[in-house]
């Protein structure tokens, strides 16, 4: 298992939408948090070892209604 975030920038007015329809519709997708900065969101999402990153995103994030642009951010080690 392999853990990606994506940060989410939103249409106005619509980040609470699209925080809501991620969690609801896409499997991987584990947490979303409101942030501050240049993004709206940041999505914290489980893929399998082999399950393609970039299609993911492309198909199953970047389609979702009012997103206006992404960043994924790919983990290597978690530390606890």
């Amino acid at each position: 298992m392999k853990t990606i975030f994506i940060m989410v920038k939103c249409e106005l007015g619509k980040a609470y939408d699209v925080a809501s329809e991620a969690v609801e519709m896409v499997e991987q997708v584990s947490e979303v948090y409101s942030i501050s900065g240049k993004y709206d969101l940041m999505m914290k999402c489980y893929l399998d070892d082999d399950q393609d990153t970039g299609h993911f995103v492309n198909e199953q994030i970047q389609t979702l209604s009012n997103i206006k642009d992404t960043f994924t951010m790919i983990t290597f080690k978690a530390f606890s």
